[in-house]
């Protein structure tokens, strides 16, 4: 099992916008077989700050989602445009 977390960071007038990429991309990457967790957040104290936690079943599956139609035009094309920060901490589960 693979499992991240995602946090980035946009300017406070692009918000709505990002809001809306977000949900497309979840609800695009939660269809992929590969895919077991792809939770998207705001944090609460930062609300400029998305924080998405993923998980996938193997590599293969993160790669598969990475190369998927989706992730291109909502992370790469839309997400990665307008973010000023981007920052990915890889999980390891405790149990």
């Amino acid at each position: 099992m693979i499992s991240f977390c995602i946090r980035l960071k946009f300017a406070s007038e692009d918000r709505a916008e990002i809001a809306e990429i977000v949900r497309h991309l979840a609800v695009a990457s939660r269809k992929e077989p590969g895919c077991v967790s792809y939770i998207p957040h705001h944090v609460e104290d930062d609300p400029d700050t998305v924080l998405i936690y993923e998980q996938y079943k193997d590599e293969n599956a993160l790669a598969a989602h990475n190369e998927s139609a989706h992730f291109k035009q909502y992370a790469v094309g839309g997400l990665y445009q307008k973010m000023r920060e981007r920052n990915r901490e890889n999980l390891v589960a405790l149990a």
